[in-house]
C-alpha cells in the first residue's frame, strides 16, 4: 500500500536547521509532484514547497524562502526538506504530500518546535 512516512523533526533552537526525508513507497514515486505543507496549531495548513517530477519548485510563503530548500531522490524514493535559520514562528507539524493528476497521498506528519 501507498506509504509516506516523514522522519527528521524535532526540538531546535532559533537560529538552527533540521532536515526532513520523506520515504514514499507503494507507488511510482518518479512520477509524482512532491509537496510539503505544514501546519501550526490553530491554523490552516499551509504550503511549504513542491518539487514536481521534473524537478521544477515551487516555494510557499515568502517568510520561508531563502530558507527552505526541497529536493527529491528518485533512486531512493525520498524527498527532503533542508529548513536553515529556523525561527519559533516556524513551529508546526511538517507533512509530506504526493500528487499526480488523479491521486493524492499524505504522510503522517512530522513536529518541528523551534523554541529556546
Amino acid at each position: 500500500q501507498v506509504q509516506l512516512v516523514e522522519s527528521g523533526g524535532g526540538l531546535v533552537r532559533p537560529g538552527g536547521s533540521l532536515r526532513l526525508s520523506c520515504a514514499a513507497s507503494g507507488f511510482t514515486f518518479r512520477n509524482y509532484d512532491m509537496s510539503w505543507y505544514r501546519q501550526a496549531p490553530g491554523k490552516e495548513r499551509e504550503l511549504v514547497a513542491t518539487i514536481t517530477s521534473t524537478g521544477g519548485i515551487t516555494n510557499g510563503a515568502d517568510s520561508m524562502k531563502g530558507r527552505f530548500t526541497i529536493s527529491r531522490d528518485n533512486a531512493k524514493n525520498t524527498v527532503y526538506l533542508q529548513m536553515n535559520s529556523l525561527k519559533p514562528d516556524d513551529t508546526a507539524v511538517y507533512y509530506c504530500n504526493a500528487a499526480d493528476w488523479a491521486h493524492m497521498y499524505w504522510g503522517q506528519g512530522t513536529q518541528v518546535t523551534v523554541s529556546s
